[in-house]
């Protein structure tokens, strides 16, 4: 699938849930409404959906949420995209929370998956649970480990906070080094409603790897997951530490992304509201040519770049949607 601007989609998003069983400051309010079951996709229908995006050309696939593993029945999704495998799709990964991780972990790798992106801002007990609200920094740890154990490899995903981690990059890069993951910090991006004003968490990370050079040795690399991520070595630990720079420098010119919501939503831009209703399309009986004729009609109208701005005159999100919403 080529865009309008000869850019190769090849990677989809796709989240199986807007809800969670945290309350990130970055994503959510405390109190927050989801959908109704009516207007969420059953797992038959985004099989089917993700199976269109395969033969239009997708090859990696990452399941997202909310939180994906806390959706009933989701491992049969798994198992089923997993089936696919070498067979048009090359990879199957998922993004979580790790609260559900540690009971789910060996029927992960046993459906295909051999990555999991894990997030995890803090070490700290105390600060994990004012983060996340709900949750508790042990379960997510004891989720972590176990995906080790089943022979995932972990990537640590770490939104940077202003005023509530920027101290502990250090000790989260020495962390990962010493239990071999790789470490990604995130900007925090204007999306949703969060119950408070976003400027005061935005922390540029062009300011934070900066910092991060007085004391460890970055050297620039060519790895890449096929994610927006631009990754260093970092030569005390010999793994890896990424940057996600969506307001710092956007990185929409190599984008090869779309998101599919858990309600059959089309998103083609993160950062942009326009969007295919591939619900509609499928719940009137498409067939696989009316599938495949609305994701390209989708695809034509994908846009150069989003229009994410951090505006300290007004804490509005530039988007209105929570990233929950559209999947992290």
């Amino acid at each position: 699938m080529l865009d309008p601007f000869g850019r190769t989609i090849s990677y989809l998003r796709v989240s199986v849930t807007d809800r969670c069983d945290f309350r990130c400051v970055y994503c959510m309010s405390e109190d927050m409404s989801f959908l109704p079951k009516a207007e969420i996709l059953t797992l038959e229908e985004l099989d089917r959906l993700c199976g269109a995006f395969i033969t239009a050309g997708v090859r990696k696939i990452r399941i997202t949420g909310g939180e994906p593993l806390v959706r009933r029945g989701v491992m049969a999704l798994f198992e089923s995209l997993g089936a696919r495998l070498g067979q048009g799709l090359d990879e199957l990964t998922v993004t979580t929370n790790a609260s559900q991780l540690a009971r789910h972990a060996t029927a992960l790798h046993a459906a295909g998956v051999r990555r999991v992106n894990v997030s995890l801002d803090t070490l700290d007990p105390a600060r994990f649970t004012a983060i996340t609200r709900w949750g508790r920094l042990e379960q997510t740890l004891d989720g972590i480990f176990a995906a080790r154990a089943a022979g995932l490899a972990v990537k640590i995903n770490a939104v940077a906070l202003k005023g509530e981690n920027e101290g502990e990059f250090d000790a989260l890069l020495a962390w990962c080094g010493e239990h071999g993951f790789d470490l990604c910090l995130i900007e925090t991006m204007p999306m949703g409603d969060i119950g408070g004003d976003r400027t005061t968490q935005y922390l540029p990370l062009s300011l934070v790897r900066a910092d991060l050079r007085r004391r460890w040795t970055l050297r620039e690399s060519a790895y890449r997951t096929g994610g927006p991520a631009r990754y260093f070595d970092v030569l005390e630990t010999g793994r890896r530490i990424g940057f996600i720079t969506p307001m710092t420098h956007n990185f929409c010119e190599s984008c090869n992304r779309v998101r599919l919501t858990c309600t059959g939503t089309l998103y083609m831009c993160l950062g942009q509201e326009d969007a295919a209703d591939l619900r509609r399309v499928l719940r009137a009986g498409a067939d696989e040519a009316a599938l495949q004729a609305a994701i390209a009609e989708a695809i034509a109208r994908k846009p150069k770049g989003h229009d994410f701005i951090i505006d300290r005159r007004a804490s509005r999100p530039a988007v209105a949607r929570h990233m929950s919403v559209t999947g992290g």
